[in-house]
């Protein structure tokens, strides 16, 4: 003998309160994952292909790229880019396989903290370099420093 079941209530949508946060998240991996391959392929061109290739990568030939500020902001977008893309991707795994709340919290606040710092060093350290420090041999500065 069989039962019939009551009828179940129609499926009602509860209001949304949550933001978008995830979906940009989402549309963010992709953006700039298109563009970073853009950017990394432009840069292993210049640094690799180009010219005499890995030999000729040294003090000079950054100073020589960094005296523009053309690849200063090439290379800065690039930066901030990838550990923003970085970030993003880590914080879903932490979302992902984090089981506790308190975990979680800990995790994503050391790789703020640690994205953060690394983003003012990256940053600093392409706006302050200075290709043509004072006081060295003339022999190992780059071509376009004068004396």
């Amino acid at each position: 003998m069989t039962t019939i079941e009551a009828p179940r209530a129609p499926f009602r949508r509860s209001r949304a309160t949550r933001s978008n946060f995830e979906l940009y998240s989402w549309l963010f991996m992709r953006g700039s994952g298109v563009v970073l391959i853009a950017l990394v392929f432009g840069h292993l061109f210049v640094n690799l292909v180009s010219g005499q290739g890995i030999k000729a990568i040294d003090f000079a030939f950054v100073g020589g790229k960094w005296s523009s500020p053309f690849w200063q902001t090439w290379d800065l977008l690039m930066l901030w880019l990838a550990e923003l893309h970085g970030v993003n991707g880590v914080r879903t795994v932490i979302n992902d396989y984090a089981e506790k709340d308190s975990t979680r919290i800990v995790l994503k606040t050391l790789l703020l903290l640690s994205a953060a710092l690394i983003l003012v060093l990256g940053t600093l350290v392409i706006f302050t370099f200075d290709p043509c420090p004072v006081g060295e041999p003339a022999n190992l500065l780059p071509s376009f420093c004068t004396k």
